[in-house]
């Protein structure tokens, strides 16, 4: 009996041999899943993550096949979403925001070069050919050229020519024109569609790359050259056409006249960015108006949601309000309805021609930068007290009533109970939800853009900015929405300056709470 209760055991823990076999056969199945996916990040360019999946995929079979890390399975799971969702994206916007990624520094640096050495130009002294097109059935194009000095041939886009004497060598029939019928099985493009085809043709090149020929005018086309050929000895580019240099400048080939070559590639510019912040005009004009309102937004915001909901929350709990529990439920609409929505109908409400309370009232419930601040802490108060009175609702439940009945007979006041008992109890609770509602507010993008979008906008700043901007909101004008491009590598750092804003109030807010928690234990 003991020896089938062993065995059931051991089968049941892992160690059996049809167990092990199981997770041999899954591992192996798993593992070569993971390496396909892993070449196909590096194939794609994304070397960094494959990096972070192997280690997961690599501390995954360890987890797996070693009995002593058998319970680290039950929570392995959610370690590589976290690693592969949390950490790697963290670790890649710090690594981000030291680099010049943006647009026009995209893709890696061989892809910009040839895509800059693609470009053309029209030496003067070029020959030029007036052309007919020609069509292939796999969808190839070519071209006879009759030059100026009555030169012709035939040349393809996949890089062939032949001169009219090979094509009458090969038996090539000719019309009375002197055009080629046929060459191989490229057919004439009648006249009719000649302007169909044309923006199909102009990016073509046709002929040999040394003496490539490509369209340039509906009656024209001559020999281009390459505009820039790159130099490696110097790092630089060189405009065939006027001799200049142009120098690779973080990313960016660069003259001495300031222009510069599209694309660029992703480098490192270490600190340019952070330095960006505080030093460009269009970023340090509205930033310290924003970043006051943005504390006074997430404060007051999780101040009056945490005391409507606590007052609710005590007035329902006391037994003799009748109909409390369907109150309670009523209570939940609120957090149940999407924020988008709320937001929405709020702002539906707030419009001085067609809503509700705009045209009853209208201070300046979106042109004036203070009014607009009260609207926003209205709708974010209708939004977040449910939440509030449902945790607040939940933590006095856990008070216990000896405690109260103690402070009375030591003839405490309700108002001095609730300061001295209530409140500090219910900080020990609900502080770490306080904390999270304030960094969620802290970064409470939805709100402030479905209102007003930021608005009303501050005057005179070289970057698009308005009253009710918080950080993340002006970040992502800044870096994505200010007519300039995306400067992921700019909204990256302005994240990370928000991540440690965030990160030292919640560490200031936890050392708090651990206090209040030694005055629980006090009392």
């Amino acid at each position: 009996m003991a020896a089938s209760s062993t065995k059931k055991r051991s089968v049941l823990g892992g160690s059996g041999v049809p167990s092990l076999l199981l997770r041999l056969v899954l591992l192996m199945l798993f593992d070569a899943a993971t390496i396909w996916l892993g070449w196909q990040l590096v194939f794609y360019g994304q070397p960094a993550l494959a990096i972070m999946l192997a280690l997961v995929v690599l501390t995954i079979n360890v987890v797996f096949l070693r009995e002593s890390a058998m319970p680290m399975r039950w929570i392995m799971p959610a370690l590589a979403f976290m690693a592969l969702m949390h950490i790697y994206p963290v670790l890649f916007t710090v690594y981000t925001a030291f680099t010049n990624y943006s647009d026009g520094h995209l893709v890696p640096k061989d892809v910009a070069i040839q895509q800059i050495e693609s470009q053309t130009y029209l030496p003067k002294d070029a020959q030029t050919f007036s052309w007919k097109a020609y069509s292939g059935p796999d969808g190839s194009y070519a071209l006879w050229l009759t030059g100026e000095n009555g030169e012709q041939f035939f040349a393809t886009s996949t890089g062939q020519a032949y001169t009219k004497q090979q094509l009458v060598d090969q038996g090539v029939q000719f019309d009375e024109a002197g055009d080629p019928v046929q060459v191989e099985s490229y057919t004439p493009v009648p006249l009719t569609q000649k302007f169909a085809v044309l923006p199909a043709l102009q990016p073509l090149s046709f002929g040999p790359a040394e003496h490539a020929v490509k369209i340039v005018s509906p009656s024209s086309a001559a020999q281009v050259q390459p505009k820039y050929v790159y130099d490696p000895a110097q790092d630089a580019m060189i405009d065939q056409e006027t001799s200049e240099v142009y120098a690779n400048v973080n990313g960016t080939f660069t003259s001495a006249s300031g222009q510069t070559l599209i694309p660029g590639f992703p480098v490192t510019i270490g600190l340019r960015n952070f330095k960006v912040l505080f030093t460009d005009p269009a970023m340090r004009g509205p930033l310290v108006t924003i970043f006051i309102w943005t504390f006074a937004f997430a404060f007051f915001s999780v101040f009056t949601t945490f005391a409507l909901g606590l007052l609710i929350a005590l007035v329902l709990n006391d037994p003799i309000v009748p109909g409390r529990r369907a109150i309670r439920v009523l209570m939940i609409v609120p957090y149940a309805i999407p924020a988008f929505v709320g937001v929405l109908i709020w702002r539906g409400m707030f419009n001085p021609v067609l809503g509700v309370i705009g045209t009853t009232w209208d201070p300046g419930w979106f042109s004036s930068p203070f009014w607009a601040k009260v609207a926003i802490l209205i709708i974010n108060l209708w939004l977040g007290y449910s939440y509030m009175f449902l945790i607040t609702t939940g933590a006095l439940q856990g008070i216990p009533n000896d405690i109260y009945e103690a402070a009375k007979v030591d003839g405490a006041a309700g108002i001095y109970r609730f300061w001295r008992i209530t409140l500090p109890l219910l900080l020990v609770a609900v502080g770490p939800l306080l904390i999270g509602s304030f960094a969620f507010n802290f970064n409470n993008f939805t709100i402030i853009d479905l209102y007003a979008r930021g608005g009303p906008p501050i005057p005179n700043t070289p970057a698009p900015a308005g009253y009710t901007d918080i950080l993340i909101s002006y970040t992502y004008r800044i870096a994505f929405g200010g007519g300039r491009g995306a400067d992921y590598g700019l909204a990256a750092a302005i994240s990370v300056i928000i991540f440690l804003i965030v990160g030292a109030i919640t560490i200031a807010n936890f050392r708090y709470t651990g206090m209040l928690e030694e005055v629980s234990e006090n009392a």
